[in-house]
């Protein structure tokens, strides 16, 4: 795991509430948090901007880590659904100023880059499913915790997890597909 061994112990004194241990955690993972978000958003500033969102949640909800999985599979699960969320808030926005104004058109990743162009697509089908199936398959495909940790971290036999990927991927691929 990228993240340092002591990590799961600094979490633990953050989640009983100890300041200094949160302001530790926060520096130590920031990078983590950052990588994480970038897999999934194509701009560096919108990665930037989700991995904010995720250590300022991750600062205030810190008291809910259990420790039922790993504090990292935790915090790529924290991640991912910012990343996603940021996605949503800031396609949102331009949809909205963009038909309030007439707007030049933004530049197309999807033109200019095939990564970048395949992960807007992936988020804008990941959209279109459950968030159940759509946090399932994040966290396996696109950040590649195993089906135990998934299952861990969701509180699901293993058997749901597989249940649910194999729902995500036919949807993902179906609209996927459709474009």
């Amino acid at each position: 795991m990228p993240l340092a061994d002591g990590i799961d112990d600094l979490a633990r004194a953050a989640a009983r509430g100890d300041a200094g241990a949160v302001d530790a955690l926060l520096a130590a993972v920031r990078p983590e948090v950052l990588r994480i978000c970038a897999r999934l958003l194509p701009n560096r500033e919108d990665a930037e901007e989700a991995c904010q969102d995720t250590l300022l949640a991750l600062a205030t909800g810190i008291t809910r880590f259990e420790g039922r999985s790993s504090f990292h599979t935790w915090l790529y699960r924290l991640a991912a659904n910012r990343a996603r969320s940021t996605y949503r808030v800031l396609r949102r926005r331009w949809l909205v100023e963009a038909a309030g104004v007439p707007l030049p058109e933004p530049p197309d990743p999807r033109r200019t880059s095939v990564v970048a162009g395949t992960r807007l697509d992936l988020l804008d089908a990941l959209d279109s499913v459950r968030p159940d199936l759509a946090e399932a398959v994040t966290l396996r495909d696109v950040l590649g915790l195993s089906y135990r940790e998934i299952a861990a971290l969701l509180d699901l036999p293993e058997g749901t997890v597989k249940s649910r990927l194999h729902e995500a991927r036919q949807q993902v691929r179906q609209r996927l597909s459709d474009e």
